[in-house]
């Protein structure tokens, strides 16, 4: 499968926002809005990722269609990334090419990422990109209604 990535079209949302609402995913990514199926609070969300001149936003693509999106959002020296794949892509490699392509656009140092202490499949994605655990907390989790442990990574220069 060929992983592109592109800037963020108005037709990618309702792919997003029916991704984002996929219950086994919602609670592998743990950290998530308190209530996703809040369609005007997920536009209003990606109205302002769009607007910002801050937020590099890119949409994932998988030979040609859409399956999920990538960003790095923050401030100078704590920048973070953010991905979401659609579930029926995981596994496959999509998640770690689409962040690496992110990271070869996006060349600022450090970055840092937070993860689910036991999203396995995120934690390898960004190990393979070259994160390292340089922290652990807990952290509520709207998710899964409770606090869990989270990993901080980063990416140094």
């Amino acid at each position: 499968m060929e992983i592109s990535l592109r800037p963020v079209h108005d037709s990618d949302l309702p792919v997003f926002y029916r991704q984002v609402n996929d219950p086994e995913a919602l609670r592998m990514a743990a950290f998530t809005p308190d209530d996703p199926a809040d369609r005007d609070r997920f536009d209003a969300h990606w109205a302002q990722v769009r607007a910002s001149p801050d937020i590099v936003a890119r949409t994932v693509l998988g030979d040609g269609d859409v399956v999920g999106h990538a960003a790095v959002y923050g401030e100078p020296g704590e920048r973070e990334v953010t991905y979401w794949v659609d579930r029926a892509y995981w596994g496959r490699g999509v998640a770690t090419a689409a962040l690496r392509a992110l990271l070869a656009e996006v060349t600022e140092r450090p970055l840092y990422a937070r993860v689910a202490a036991d999203n396995a499949g995120s934690l390898r994605v960004l190990r393979r990109c070259g994160f390292e655990v340089s922290a652990r907390t807990a952290a509520y989790a709207p998710a899964r209604d409770a606090q869990i442990d989270e990993l901080v990574l980063t990416l140094g220069g």
